[in-house]
């Protein structure tokens, strides 16, 4: 298997710098991340954008569609923002023919407590197993576009019927 990893910014990759919370989107630890865990397949990383997900345009997501669409690999992992995640995996639900998964994290991969490599890990073997379609994999669970929310109040993703 060979996984197509696009990288788009996102709390997963911010460093903060003070108490005021100024930040900055850093490089992509998904890539680094990988290769440290001895994964047993190929892949590849793409950064797509350095954005905040509530920044980010329907050009952004535009890019992100045909980045994906033009990749040789049918299997794709994205890194993405989780504010605007649900409205990007919307718009890439028009690929066919691939497994597309996007992750993110609601803390930092540089916060000592985060939820950043489990999501990840949790994608990888989504993206592995799951048929042709758009995913959504955070917090132990498999969401499909049309029907997730991010509830703000206990910060996870939930089904529409929760």
């Amino acid at each position: 298997m060979e996984l197509a990893v696009f990288t788009t910014g996102g709390t997963i990759d911010k460093i903060y710098f003070d108490k005021k919370s100024d930040y900055e989107i850093g490089d992509a630890i998904v890539g680094p991340l990988l290769e440290s865990m001895g994964v047993g397949f190929e892949f590849v990383v793409e950064e797509l954008m350095k954005v905040d997900s509530l920044d980010m345009t329907d050009e952004d997501r535009g890019y992100i569609v045909e980045r994906v669409s033009a990749s040789s690999c049918n299997r794709v992992l994205i890194t993405h923002g989780t504010d605007g995640m649900i409205a990007t995996s919307r718009a890439l639900s028009a690929i066919q023919g691939k497994t597309i998964v996007l992750t993110g994290a609601l803390q930092p991969a540089a916060f000592a407590h985060n939820d950043a490599v489990f999501n990840i890990g949790g994608s990888v073997a989504a993206v592995q197993t799951l048929p042709n379609g758009c995913y959504i994999v955070m917090n132990g669970r498999v969401f499909t576009p049309e029907n997730v929310k991010k509830n703000l109040e206990k910060n996870r993703f939930e089904s529409l019927g929760n």
